[in-house]
């Protein structure tokens, strides 16, 4: 369901690179994330059950394909998952959801040959980061897994603000 929901938030976040200046939206996408982050830090669970899985998906494509940023609705949603799971599902999910974003951003002219090629030396630092989650996620307790991605999505929420209004 988040890969079906992922299909229209990314077509709605391309629009919006269109109609929308790059401050406004970086302050207001960093503005959710946060308040996102804050709501699930609250004494309850948000389970990921089928439709909020798809709606996680569309705020996922919606933020990713407009700012880059579309870990936090997945991440929060499935926090309390297993840390093999979550990584696992989360991988599988960004492989399709990041090529997405890009097949829709390049019709709009929001990826050209220059973004491919400030890209290439980063894929290194991505792989060394995968193969370090593989190591060290076995011996991590699930808590700190969970409480890694929260500050992993704060920074998110916390760096688009600050584009926003310093930008």
């Amino acid at each position: 369901m988040a890969l079906i929901g992922r299909v229209p938030g990314s077509i709605a976040g391309a629009l919006l690179l269109l109609y929308v200046s790059t401050q406004v939206l970086s302050l207001w996408l960093g503005i959710l994330v946060v308040f996102a982050v804050i709501v699930s830090l609250l004494p309850f669970r948000i389970e990921p059950t089928p439709t909020r899985m798809g709606v996680a998906g569309f705020f996922s494509g919606f933020f990713g394909t407009s700012s880059a940023i579309g870990g936090p609705p997945m991440a929060l949603l499935l926090q309390h998952q297993e840390a093999n799971q979550l990584r696992g599902n989360l991988s599988a999910f960004f492989v399709f959801s990041s090529i997405m974003s890009l097949v829709v951003q390049a019709p709009i002219g929001f990826l050209t040959l220059h973004h491919l090629y400030i890209t290439v030396p980063l894929i290194p630092a991505a792989w060394l980061g995968y193969k370090l989650a593989l190591v060290t996620t076995h011996s991590l307790p699930k808590e700190k897994i969970r409480l890694g991605a929260l500050i992993m999505c704060s920074i998110s929420g916390m760096t688009a603000i600050f584009q926003g209004i310093f930008h």
